[in-house]
């Protein structure tokens, strides 16, 4: 039985952690942290929760835990994360701080100054179905997010495969209101969001796009650059994208699908459906999945990808990790 703290426990993916958390059979949940609500119980912000007290950051007792999980935002998770491996824990980032590998890229795109830099080379980056062997060394993991995970696992087959691509990869995707966190935001009230669909940050201005392409380059240095296009779906939870990528020889749409079937066919948590049939949120939604089918339009290879971005996407991959870092069968706690 490993022990582990929560920060940031009262966010979204906080919360969903805390849920598998309770149940998991190797794991007691030591401590789990709230600025805002410290000296309640998790219950009384959200009822349907376990009764989980919450302390602040500075009462939380890191030397009584093998695991920490950062539900903090940028910046903050990085000078969390110093403290808690000098402590001696391992620790699990679900902000963007240690994803990104060039720390010019990152400053550029988040708009801060790195508070722990010497730390960036040590993180692996925790997309868990291509990281296993680097993750049971691992003492800093950098947990991919929502996009970026149900993209990139769309994205690795063809990738790897090393087929030509003639043109921008696009990258169309959607994200239930949930992707955008806890706080209150102009643009994610109800009165917003209800009985509509909008676009954000489209083309190349996500800040997302730079870490789905320096990981694409690993699998094939040729990635040519990509298009993404975020959009706010009117839903709580779960993202599906369309990954649009332009061949320059047209297969028979059987050769990828058996590509990628190969690839996820022992995987626990990605389903590759039969062709004809296409992902949906239905598919995903409340699991650790991520299911994807696959079309094919003249030379335009579309992958549609489905994920529920604060399981699969957040809390449910961090416990992924945490279950391959420690040894634990993968699935562990996890739908």
């Amino acid at each position: 039985m490993i022990q582990a703290g929560i920060y940031g426990a009262t966010g979204y993916t906080g919360y969903e952690l805390i849920q598998i958390l309770s149940k998991h059979p190797d794991v007691e949940i030591c401590f789990a942290t709230s600025q805002s609500f410290a000296g309640q119980t998790l219950d009384a912000i959200y009822p349907q929760a376990p009764h989980q007290p919450l302390i602040s950051g500075e009462e939380a007792p890191l030397d009584k835990v093998d695991v920490v999980f950062l539900c903090l935002p940028h910046a903050a998770a990085a000078e969390t994360a110093v403290l808690a491996l000098n402590a001696g824990c391992k620790v699990i980032d679900l902000s963007a701080d240690f994803r990104i590998k060039d720390v010019t890229v990152y400053e550029k795109w988040y708009k801060v100054t790195h508070p722990a830099p010497d730390l960036i080379a040590e993180a692996v980056y925790g997309l868990t179905e291509f990281a296993r062997a680097d993750l049971k060394q691992a003492r800093l993991v950098a947990n991919p997010g929502c996009y970026t995970t149900t993209s990139l696992l769309a994205l690795q087959p063809i990738l790897a495969s090393q087929a030509a691509i003639n043109g921008s990869i696009i990258i169309d995707a959607k994200s239930g209101v949930s992707g955008a966190g806890r706080a209150p935001k102009d643009n994610t009230h109800f009165m917003a969001v209800a009985d509509n669909f909008s676009a954000y940050s489209i083309g190349r201005a996500h800040r997302h796009l730079p870490e789905i392409e320096a990981i694409a380059k690993t699998w094939n240095a040729d990635t040519p650059d990509m298009i993404f296009s975020p959009h706010l779906l009117p839903v709580p939870r779960g993202i599906l994208a369309n990954v649009y990528v332009p061949l320059a020889d047209a297969p028979a749409l059987e050769a990828p699908h058996q590509l990628y079937a190969n690839t996820y066919a022992d995987e626990p948590f990605v389903t590759v459906l039969p062709l004809g049939q296409l992902a949906s949120l239905a598919h995903v939604t409340y699991t650790n999945k991520c299911v994807m089918s696959l079309t094919l339009a003249g030379n335009m290879l579309i992958i549609t990808s489905a994920t529920d971005n604060l399981l699969k996407g957040a809390s449910g991959q961090a416990v992924q990790n945490m279950n391959v870092m420690f040894g634990f069968e993968e699935t562990e706690g996890l739908l």
